[in-house]
This record gives structure tokens, C-alpha cells and sequence, in this order.
């Protein structure tokens, strides 16, 4: 009879290690999208916004997450570096960084955007919370020096840092009047499910990596 108790309790122990372990792996992630108006939605309803739009794309597949939608429209790198802490809150495991836009438009100087964006990874990695790097490309009427110094600011963070970059947020969309609002910059409800097509396969192996080290 002990010799069976044991046995049933190591049965007990080994089912609620395996009970703990399928929770845990059921549990929605929490993810933030950081960024500006791009992300935010602006001209749109949230429900038409890039982060809703994804949660739902993801769902669909299966992958349980939680993202909210932390864009804020005008906003600068350095703007979203200052407000880093507040918006992106404990227990966040993962944030999609899509800021820059609003920097190459206003021709800020390409080594403050690096700097900043610089910070707002390094201390996503102190806290241990995955980062996917979005780039996105200067418009050309600053020349062409300031787009190279401009464009390759991603692409050298991501190899920095040893992050995944998805290289222009806006593929597929910028330059398209159909899926744009009337200021030509911000993407139309059809706008963003292109962007969401475009970067889930991004998405998916980025939450795929955080997953299989959850586990």
C-alpha cells in the first residue's frame, strides 16, 4: 500500500507539472506595440488599428496574445523613449518598436533618432522583454545622404542589439493612393490589413522564439 501511494503521488506531481506547463503555454502573451500614429490608428477605429488587427490575425492561427496599443500619433523616437515606462507596463513580455516615421519627416538629425531608439532597446533588454524592430525609410526630400544615414539606422540597431527587424512597416503600402487616407501618410483600414498580412510570418516567428523559451 506505501509503495502505491508513492506511486500515486508521483503521478499526482507529474500531472500537475504537465497541467502547470500547458497553462503557462495557454496563458494569452502580453505584447505592446510602441510607436506613433502608424500604429495608433489615427483616422481610424480602434478596432481598425494596426495592433487590434494583428491580435486578430494571430487568433485566428491559434497564437493566444494580448497587445495593446501604445502609439501614440506625432510621436517621436525620442517621444517614445521618454514615456517607455508607463507605456509598456510589468509583466509585458514582448513589444513591437515602430517609431521613426515622424523623424524623417520633421528631418530630425539621424543620430538623435539612433540614439533614442538606441536607449529604448537597451532597456527593454535590462527588463528582459523580447523586441521586434520595425524600420522605416526617409522620405527623399531630405537627399540622399540624410536617407542613408537615416535608413540604415535599423538594420545596424537589430545587429546590435540581436533583435529581429522587420525592414519597412509600411511595405506595401507607402506611395499607394488606394490604400492610404487623403494625407498620402496614413494607411486606410485596407491599409493596415496589408501591413498585417505583410509582417504576420514576422510576427509569428518572433512569438514562436518567445514561446519555445517559455516553455
Amino acid at each position: 500500500m506505501l509503495v502505491l501511494a508513492f506511486l500515486m503521488m508521483g503521478l499526482d506531481l507529474t500531472t500537475s507539472g504537465s497541467a502547470q506547463a500547458q497553462s503557462a503555454q495557454a496563458r494569452p502573451l502580453k505584447m505592446v506595440v510602441l510607436g506613433d500614429s502608424l500604429s495608433a490608428g489615427l483616422g481610424l477605429s480602434a478596432s481598425a488599428a494596426f495592433p487590434d488587427r494583428l491580435q486578430k490575425a494571430l487568433k485566428s492561427k491559434g497564437i493566444p496574445v494580448e497587445i495593446t496599443n501604445a502609439g501614440v500619433s506625432g510621436d517621436t523616437a525620442s517621444g517614445g523613449r521618454d514615456r517607455i515606462d508607463w507605456s509598456v507596463p510589468e509583466g509585458t513580455q514582448a513589444v513591437i518598436v515602430e517609431l521613426g516615421a515622424n523623424d524623417a519627416l520633421r528631418g530630425i538629425d539621424p543620430a538623435v533618432t539612433r540614439a533614442a531608439l538606441s536607449e529604448i532597446l537597451t532597456r527593454l533588454r535590462a527588463r528582459h522583454i523580447a523586441v521586434l524592430l520595425c524600420g522605416m525609410l526617409a522620405p527623399p526630400n531630405y537627399g540622399s545622404e540624410y536617407s542613408a544615414r537615416f535608413n540604415a539606422i535599423y538594420p545596424d540597431l537589430a545587429k546590435t542589439f540581436g533583435v529581429p527587424l522587420y525592414p519597412f512597416f509600411l511595405e506595401g503600402v507607402a506611395a499607394d493612393a488606394k490604400l492610404n487616407q487623403a494625407d498620402g501618410l496614413h494607411p486606410t483600414a485596407a491599409g493596415v490589413d496589408v501591413i498585417v498580412k505583410n509582417i504576420l510570418p514576422t510576427v509569428e516567428e518572433f512569438l514562436g522564439t518567445i514561446s519555445a523559451q517559455r516553455s
